[in-house]
């Protein structure tokens, strides 16, 4: 199923709703979204883009953001998303990966990215003339008919190795997540409206198929992003809001509602995911805006689909073991099975930590272009989270600790060795180590243990220059810790658990 037909049939059905929004303002009916995702398809058809072709998204949200996505679906092809956060260096490897000789950007995107692509790259900007042109031309009438295998959205996500890898999103998986929404986290009605206040390039973006699906709005904040006292404030405009947000999201949000007085009038549903929600937090999001939180558990791997914690779950304050469940993330949603497992893939009794492995219709097909990768994550049909956790007799998956160093800041992954290779290029660097610390707005914050060669020595101003100009902002370090070596065991290997200690002894009692 082509997600574009979806659109294709909602425009049919109801082609004067409101569809594409931005702030309060309307951009857009169902019948004028569909038609210029016709014309963009149109468009990318004559450009050459044929079915199963890849073409890349390296902007900020925005209602064409939308547009530009459904036309790449309508066309037949695949959309590669890229988080706008990213250097663009890193985005330009992305792109050059996925093999996307068409990029579409928006303005201060295309500057900054052009430099670092192939004179083949095509860039167009959603804010140009040229886009005007593709969404106003001659449209291509119907949706190119996919299959349940075909590949409809390129993920790439990195991993501890520091190279990122294209996780491989086919139609059947994003229409079981879909489906698993409606059955398993919220229901969506025509008057309802998805707020994208999250990157849409991730898990925001994903909830935007539940939306068209039944006809409802998709709101662009004016700001573009995260705003706690813009949404606030258009929410009672629109009404009947549901939206994405990591938990450093939901802890701002929270304190600037109870600022102002307000307990999110306007909020129907959030729901959260992308790192730990603190129980201390949720108790107080409950408190003072009531019953709009469910949780999710989901990786890119298998998109926003493994467990679920529901609202009323969320709520519940009787359950003899309300608190348990409350720091847990929920049991498996309706497509998917979940189990613990240990290191030989044998099923772990209820109540004892091991990996956690997800098998069903949500997981991926595969890393593009990456066997190796794709064997060592998906074994006899099982995707290998790298997530640790338990299982209780009811079903109820608590995450313990992570496998992988990874570390969650702010709802966004960093992976520790792309900020190490970063920091080791620096000639007065001989030894690079990163970790996360524990933070209570960002869920972790990056710390760096830094040797220098002997003789040698650099500031943190320099390092932080030089991360600048090579990887995401959000991925610098904000701590820096200078030693003469670091701790490692027999066989070489630095212990980020010696330097975890160091770290947590650094903390007042």
């Amino acid at each position: 199923m082509n997600p574009a037909e979806w659109l294709y049939r909602t425009a049919a059905r109801t082609p004067e709703a409101p569809a594409l929004l931005e702030g309060t303002e309307r951009r857009a009916t169902y019948s004028e979204f569909a038609q210029r995702a016709a014309a963009i398809a149109g468009a990318l058809t004559g450009k050459g883009v044929a079915r199963g072709d890849r073409v890349a998204l390296f902007a900020g949200n925005s209602t064409r953001y939308l547009e530009a996505l459904y036309g790449i679906w309508w066309a037949g092809a695949a959309a590669v998303p890229i988080n706008a956060k990213l250097h663009p260096r890193e985005a330009a490897w992305m792109v050059v990966n996925a093999a996307a000789d068409l990029v579409f950007t928006d303005d201060k995107s295309a500057a900054t990215l052009a430099p670092h692509l192939p004179e083949s790259a095509s860039l167009v900007s959603l804010e140009s003339a040229a886009f005007d042109a593709m969404r106003q031309g001659g449209p291509r009438a119907q949706p190119v008919p996919l299959g349940s295998d075909d590949l409809a959205w390129l993920f790439y996500t990195s991993g501890t190795t520091g190279k990122p890898k294209g996780v491989m999103l086919t139609c059947g998986n994003l229409t079981s997540m879909a489906l698993s929404y409606f059955a398993d986290v919220d229901d969506v009605k025509p008057q309802d409206a998805a707020l994208y206040a999250a990157p849409m390039s991730h898990g925001a973006g994903l909830y935007n198929f539940m939306h068209v699906i039944k006809g409802a709005r998709h709101v662009v904040p004016k700001s573009g992003g995260f705003d706690a006292a813009e949404i606030l404030r258009i929410a009672p405009l629109i009404g009947s809001i549901s939206m994405f947000a990591a938990p450093t999201m939901v802890r701002r949000l929270v304190d600037a509602a109870r600022a102002a007085g307000s307990t999110g009038k306007g909020l129907r549903t959030i729901v959260y995911a992308g790192g730990p929600m603190y129980e201390a937090d949720i108790l107080e999001a409950v408190e003072v805006m009531g019953a709009r939180f469910i949780q999710i558990y989901g990786q890119g791997e298998c998109p926003m689909g493994i467990t679920a914690l529901a609202r009323n779950e969320v709520c519940d304050r009787v359950h003899p073991r309300w608190r348990e469940r409350l720091i847990s993330v929920g049991t498996a949603q309706s497509v998917v099975r979940v189990a613990i497992v240990d290191e030989a893939g044998a099923e772990l009794p209820r109540g004892e930590v091991g990996e956690i492995v997800v098998e069903g219709a949500t997981v991926m097909k595969g890393y593009w272009r990456n066997e190796d990768a794709t064997a060592s994550t998906l074994k006899n049909g099982w995707l290998w989270t790298g997530d640790m956790g338990r299982m209780d007799e009811d079903g109820y998956v608590t995450l313990q600790d992570r496998s992988k160093d990874v570390i969650i800041s702010g709802g966004s992954n960093i992976y520790p060795r792309e900020v190490e290779e970063v920091l080791l290029t620096h000639p007065a660097v001989h030894e690079a180590a990163v970790i996360g610390k524990p933070d209570a707005e960002w869920g972790e914050v990056v710390v760096a243990f830094i040797a220098c060669h002997e003789g040698e020595s650099v500031t943190e101003a320099a390092l932080s220059a030089l991360c600048l100009d090579n990887i995401a902002r959000f991925k610098r370090p904000k701590i820096y810790r200078f030693v003469e070596n670091l701790p490692k065991n027999n066989y070489g290997k630095i212990l980020k658990t010696e330097l975890r200690k160091d770290i947590k002894e650094e903390e007042p009692a």
